[in-house]
């Protein structure tokens, strides 16, 4: 099994051979072989790392590994799913590394991370990591590397304080954290010492050249798909939104100089096109990247594209996935109300989503998925109703066309303007009645789960005390049920699960991660929800710092 897996990779990259004296690394990924590897993130760091002949990187996921180091000097883990902490402890404890980095000493390896969800909030992981890396890897993760081979020899406490003036590089035991009371809210969040610097703020790339895949293999969840970034955010900023809001500006590869030598050089070894990004159709030159894919050599290619604006879905653009072996486009709508998609900042009407449907079936294409929301803060049960005459209105206009929507729960993420408010508990039954009245109508709804918002939401705005939560949810089975079990066991220790998920927050308290800065500012944040809340039609007020319950 083992030698299958990595001898069907086909490398877009050459490794270096590490030297004599190279720095024995572990880099994994919290979850089987066929997820990571189809994680451009991942792909992309491991050839970073083994491009270096200062380290020698060694492979490790849940199902299969490469040969390990009896003694790696650092363990990095790349985290894309909140829920995949619990392979994390695992994997440490099968390394006979103590999961918490208190516990760890000096012959332990410094165990680091990076990668969404711990760029978004590190906070409920950060007793399991001595180093976490924010944001983008392009300059960051050489950084790090260079900075850690400085200290190598040094005793870990140097290690960490030198490490944590890099840029980016967040050292969480070199902070400590504050509350009003065990079970209260954070009082402060400041650094042990004057010479760690009081915020860290995430690391932007701002190059024009953004990533590809570095291996193509038949493994793969997406089998042999090669993946390229074609822009990177959102200009979009729908206010609930983290993929726009933590990783703006938003940047776009340039055609000659990233995408088009990119695509070619992936298309020798492989037929399938991956085009990747929140917002891939805005590109300012994305017909002359279409243009380019429709050469007829390429006829045979199968392409793939991300989510696309829903005012860019052309008869051309259907022409051209149906040509490459594409049957489907998917659009996020959120929502068939217009007052709803003006509080989120979603820039449409219901005559574009129509028109889009039009062009799909005019350009050949057999099935729109759209993406939907429930719960979005100042949503009434009017609004639900205005998304099923939406739909119905798309049915009527393209009889025919396979209709799905996909529907979530709103969950709050850090550094948006929605982080204060909480999960709606009315979520789950709008999500139900959505449902029954949907498929009423032979339209195809798949509602996500809302108890994995619950928690999504618990992991969103938790804070240090999770941990320990955690560890215990872990030990009880990792279920909802477990999560509960858990909050009962450490009653008195930290807050409810009620003031995590559904609570709203005062813009006046410390936020876990008031000590990471991310790319806008608080004040130009609140600037947005007063914004959003200007559509509500009975805006409630954000409770002052000492109305927080909790």
């Amino acid at each position: 099994m083992l030698s299958s897996v990595f001898s069907a990779e086909r490398l877009l990259f050459t490794p270096v051979a590490p030297s004599s004296e190279a720095t024995p690394l572990i880099f994994a990924f919290p979850n089987e072989y066929s997820v990571g590897i189809t994680s451009l993130g991942y792909q992309v760091v491991w050839a970073t790392l083994t491009s270096r002949p200062d380290l020698a990187v060694s492979r490790l996921f849940t199902d299969v590994q490469e040969a390990l180091p009896a003694q790696p000097e650092l363990v990095g883990f790349s985290v894309s799913w909140e829920l995949d902490y619990v392979n994390i402890l695992n994997m440490l404890e099968s390394l006979e590394i103590p999961i918490r980095a208190a516990d760890r000493i000096q012959s332990h390896p410094l165990v680091f991370g990076g990668g969404p969800v711990l760029t978004a909030n590190p906070e409920p992981f950060a007793d399991f990591f001595d180093v976490i890396l924010l944001g983008d890897g392009e300059t960051l993760l050489g950084d790090f590397i260079d900075a850690y081979q400085a200290i190598r020899t040094a005793d870990r406490q140097t290690q960490l304080h030198h490490l944590a003036q890099v840029p980016g590089v967040y050292v969480p035991a070199l902070y400590q954290v504050t509350y009003a009371s065990r079970d209260g809210a954070i009082a402060a969040i400041y650094p042990i010492d004057s010479s760690i610097p009081a915020q860290v703020e995430k690391q932007t790339y701002r190059g024009n050249v953004l990533s590809a895949s570095t291996v193509v293999t038949e493994k793969a969840a997406w089998e042999n798909i090669y993946m390229v970034e074609v822009v990177r955010s959102c200009p979009e900023m729908c206010r609930f939104c983290l993929a726009s809001y933590l990783t703006l500006p938003f940047r776009t590869a340039s055609l000659e100089a990233s995408l088009i030598p990119a695509i070619e050089r992936g298309l020798t070894v492989t037929k399938r096109l991956g085009l990747l990004g929140a917002s891939v159709t805005q590109h300012p030159e994305f017909e002359a990247l279409l243009d380019f894919i429709d050469q007829p050599h390429y006829d045979d290619v199968r392409l793939s594209i991300a989510s696309v604006r829903t005012n860019t879905v052309t008869e051309k653009l259907a022409r051209s996935l149906v040509n490459h072996d594409t049957r489907s486009i998917t659009i996020a709508v959120e929502s068939g109300s217009d007052r709803l998609r003006k509080i989120i900042n979603k820039k449409l009407d219901n005559e574009e989503i129509i028109q889009a449907a039009i062009n799909a079936k005019a350009g050949g294409l057999s099935n729109l998925k759209l993406y939907g929301m429930v719960g979005v803060p100042g949503e009434e049960p009017d609004d639900l109703d205005a998304t099923v005459s939406m739909m119905n209105a798309i049915k009527q206009a393209v009889p025919g066309l396979r209709l799905t929507l996909g529907c979530s729960t709103f969950v709050p993420k850090s550094h948006t303007p929605f982080q204060w408010f909480g999960v709606n508990r009315a979520a789950e039954k709008r999500l139900k009645s959505l449902q029954k009245q949907l498929r009423s109508q032979g339209i195809d709804f798949r509602p996500e789960s809302y108890n994995w918002s619950v928690i999504q939401a618990l992991i969103s705005r938790g804070d240090r005390r999770l941990s320990h939560l955690l560890e215990l949810a872990r030990h009880y089975g990792d279920s909802l049920g477990s999560y509960r079990r858990a909050f009962k066991e450490l009653r008195g220790q930290l807050p409810e699960l009620e003031y995590y998920v559904h609570e709203t927050w005062s813009t006046d308290q410390v936020l876990p991660w008031s000590h990471l800065k991310g790319p806008l500012p608080q004040a130009t944040l609140i600037k947005h929800l007063e914004s959003a809340m200007g559509h509500f039609e009975s805006p409630p007020p954000l409770p002052d710092r000492e109305s927080v319950t909790v």
